[in-house]
């Protein structure tokens, strides 16, 4: 790959081409209380609204507040997206021996933090993306699995894997927050693609 940069400058792999089918009947909406259903168990809402709270708590203290708050007007379907998005990618990582240790996440943190300029710098590039700081080392742990799953699998093979074990999860949305497509790994109301970065990690060489 081409040299180490930050992710908020580097596109998207690939975008999936393939559809599939949205779920739509109400049958599939996940019990009371749940933002999503994944592998038997759930994202709460409340767990949900605990890391919106915690993005808008630091948005709130940043000079760039009110551009940041505007700027994400969909926080809380985008976080649920990517909540999901992580527990698919880790699950996928996994099962193909992909599982980065502490030392390797805080070893390419503090390298993102070097090209960013600083910890601080770091902390408001993840910001931008919908990210609050409790947040980084997760949102580097899944790039980090993501990268190696794209070194060993390709990008072809890594978007049928993403998709495989998306429907392996069963994953069901709460339709207050949009409907699940397996293929896109997102939902309706949102743009992520599973190949999209997830905060400000470097792509590994």
């Amino acid at each position: 790959m081409i040299r180490r940069r930050t992710a908020l400058t580097v596109s998207a792999a690939s975008a999936l081409l393939l559809s599939a089918p949205l779920i739509t009947a109400c049958g599939d909406a996940p019990r009371p209380g749940a933002a999503a259903v994944l592998d038997g168990g759930r994202i709460t809402v409340s767990q949900l609204q605990a890391q919106v709270k915690a993005v808008r708590q630091a948005q709130s203290s940043d000079p760039r507040a009110a551009q940041m708050v505007a700027g994400s007007g969909r926080l809380n379907q985008d976080t649920l997206i990517r909540m999901i998005q992580f527990r698919v990618i880790e699950r996928a990582g996994k099962d193909n021996g992909i599982s980065p240790s502490r030392r390797e996440v805080q070893r390419a943190r503090s390298a993102a933090e070097k090209q960013s300029g600083g910890a601080t710098a770091l902390r408001a590039l993840y910001l931008q993306q919908g990210i609050a700081p409790g947040g980084i080392d997760e949102a580097v742990r899944m790039d980090l699995t993501r990268n190696a799953l794209l070194r060993k699998l390709g990008t072809s093979k890594v978007n049928e894997v993403f998709t495989q074990t998306s429907k392996a999860l069963d994953i069901r949305v709460n339709p207050r927050y949009g409907k699940w497509d397996n293929t896109q790994g997102t939902a309706v109301l949102a743009k992520e693609a599973w190949l999209r970065t997830s905060g400000g990690t470097p792509e590994q060489a």
